[in-house]
C-alpha cells in the first residue's frame, strides 16, 4: 500500500509540473508591412533630388522615371516585383480597405484627370504622408490628409 502511495505521489507531482512554451501570435500583416516598409520608404527617399520624370519612361541609368516606373524601380530594389502602370499596379498585393488602415511601404494610388480612373501612384510613408515622383518636383513628399492629393486618393495596396 505505501509503495501504490508512493507511487500515486510521483505520478501525480509529474503529471501536475507543466513546462509553459510560450507560443509567439502570429503577427498581422499591417505589423509585418510596418516592420519592413521602412526598408521600402528608405529607398524611395534616398532619390529626393536625384530622379527627373518624365511621363511614360523608365530609365534607370539616368534616373528618370515616371511615377509607376518610379514605384516598380524601389520594389524592385527591395526584391519585389510589380508591374509598371499605375492602373496595372492596382491589380496587384492586396487592397487596404481604408487610409486609416494604410501602413508604412503601401503603394497609395489617386486620380489626378479622370475621376475615379487611377493614374497616379506613390509609397505611403506614414503619418498621413507619401512620396512620389511627380511631373513639378520630382520625388517628393506630400499629404495625403490635405492639399491637392488629399480629394485624389482611390485606394491602397499591400504588397
Amino acid at each position: 500500500m505505501k509503495k501504490l502511495l508512493a507511487a500515486s505521489a510521483i505520478a501525480l507531482s509529474i503529471a501536475c509540473t507543466a513546462t509553459v512554451v510560450a507560443v509567439p501570435t502570429p503577427a498581422s500583416a499591417q505589423e509585418i508591412y510596418a516592420t519592413n516598409g521602412h526598408l521600402t520608404v528608405n529607398i524611395a527617399t534616398s532619390y529626393i533630388g536625384k530622379v527627373t520624370y518624365k511621363f511614360g519612361v523608365r530609365n534607370p541609368s539616368r534616373l528618370t522615371f515616371d511615377c509607376s516606373s518610379f514605384t516598380q524601380y524601389v520594389f524592385a530594389k527591395r526584391g519585389i516585383s510589380i508591374p509598371w502602370g499605375s492602373s496595372a499596379q492596382t491589380r496587384f498585393g492586396t487592397r487596404v480597405p481604408s487610409k486609416s488602415q494604410l501602413a508604412i511601404g503601401d503603394l497609395v494610388m489617386f486620380s489626378v484627370n479622370t475621376p475615379g480612373k487611377i493614374n497616379h501612384v506613390g509609397i505611403y510613408i506614414g503619418n498621413g504622408q507619401f512620396i512620389s515622383n511627380v511631373p513639378s518636383k520630382g520625388v517628393s513628399i506630400d499629404s495625403l490628409r490635405t492639399g491637392y492629393w488629399a480629394s485624389r486618393y482611390i485606394t491602397g495596396r499591400h504588397y
